[in-house]
């Protein structure tokens, strides 16, 4: 008992010594110290981590530092701990630091820590160490489990727990839904936060993927997903089996009927608008069969599926030919290419028409100025008039062309 009262005596003892130095020290004299810029940061750090406070000293001329707790209780006087609380460690102490650590951090260390340098008058910094929650894993619920295409759906996510309160977003796939978000505190200081989205669904949104991302600064890569799952009414095609070409009377006509949605159709029904199927006619499932066509089978032939969403169908015309229809017909002309040809054609024919126009132009030309040579050449009139009637006296012979 003895030992341990002189151990817990000897820190207060000590305390007492370095007081009254200082207070000498004080009384002695009075100096005031420029450039001793104490300097220290504000700090955040994730509940359970660690935590580093430094204070720092500019030109310091051997003032003490100490570090003090939101309740100006000390924590390290130079290098010695009065505090007792083993989670404060020294890391750095010289004339121009006390850098001490806080490990295992929790909300109740939350607060304005202090920095003081003796000097006269006394210098003081704060750093305030704000201690981050992370929330805990975001929580979707829907309004129901299963949407028909058309309508409207809900969801809520819920991130309960952290400080500060976290912000939600919503994805869908790639596009960015807003919702309605409300924040509550709870009596430990701890935020609840809520956020709600609402929109309408296609048959495109079943199986996609709806993220609530959850952005807070202790936490990263936080969400949860919910995948829709979304009714649509069926999707129906005819597709022609046999034949591939044209339906001619003799031939046999196959038809399938394909029929997708959600849930699956659960009832596929052949049917002619507006007279009766053949009675021949065979419907196996999703299949109908007509064997022997004949003209008087014409009429659109409908298939038509239905489901717990609703129902939708498709058409087939059928249009029976002769039995010979589409053999030896002429082959189809290009009217393109006769009209090239044709435009080529009469181009041809216009060069022609303009040659042979410059032609006759100019030998027309040269008869008449023979003829006019002939009568200049004669002696008298009489001579003048037979050689441009085409006498014998001219010795020149004129010589006419024609085309």
């Amino acid at each position: 008992m003895a030992s341990t009262a002189s151990g817990s005596l000897a820190p207060s003892l000590s305390l007492v010594v370095i007081s009254m130095v200082f207070f000498l020290k004080g009384a002695a004299e009075t100096i005031t110290v420029e450039g001793q810029n104490l300097m220290t940061d504000n700090v955040s750090v994730v509940e359970g981590e660690m935590a580093t406070i430094s204070c720092r000293v500019k030109n310091n001329d051997d003032s003490v530092i100490q570090l003090l707790n939101p309740n100006r209780q000390t924590i390290y006087f130079k290098d010695l701990r009065p505090l007792k609380d083993s989670r404060f460690q020294l890391v750095n102490f010289s004339d121009n630091e006390l850098r001490v650590s806080l490990s295992n951090v929790s909300l109740s260390d939350e607060g304005r820590y202090v920095c003081q340098l003796y000097t006269d008058p006394p210098q003081e910094a704060y750093a305030d160490i704000t201690v981050l929650v992370p929330p805990g894993s975001p929580v979707i619920e829907s309004r129901e489990d299963v949407v028909s295409e058309g309508n409207e759906t809900e969801l809520t996510c819920t991130a309960t727990g952290s400080k500060p309160a976290a912000s939600i977003r919503w994805m869908k796939g790639d596009e960015e839904m807003t919702g309605e978000t409300t924040v509550e505190e709870t009596y430990d200081r701890m935020f609840t936060v809520t956020s709600r989205v609402r929109f309408l669904v296609t048959k495109e949104d079943d199986g996609m993927p709806v993220d609530c991302v959850i952005d807070h600064p202790a936490a990263s890569d936080l969400l949860a997903q919910r995948n829709l799952e979304v009714l649509y009414k069926p999707e129906v095609k005819i597709v022609v089996t046999y034949p591939e070409g044209l339906t001619r009377e003799g031939d046999n006509l196959d038809l399938t009927c394909i029929a997708g949605g959600k849930p699956h159709p659960h009832q596929v029904n052949w049917l002619r608008v507006d007279e009766d199927v053949p009675p021949h006619a065979v419907v196996t499932g999703s299949d109908l069969f007509i064997e022997n066509l004949n003209k008087s089978f014409n009429g659109t032939y409908r298939c038509l599926a239905s489901n717990a969403v609703g129902e939708a169908y498709d058409d087939y015309i059928l249009y029976v030919y002769d039995s010979r229809a589409g053999e030896g017909a002429p082959p189809k002309l290009d009217h393109a290419v006769i009209g090239g040809v044709v435009a080529v054609v009469m181009f041809a024919i216009l060069c022609a028409l303009i040659v042979l126009g410059r032609y006759f132009a100019r030998h027309k030309g040269t008869y008449f100025t023979h003829e006019a040579k002939g009568a200049d050449d004669a002696a008298d009139a009489d001579t003048a008039i037979i050689n441009a009637e085409g006498g014998h006296n001219n010795t020149d012979e004129k010589k006419e062309y024609y085309i």
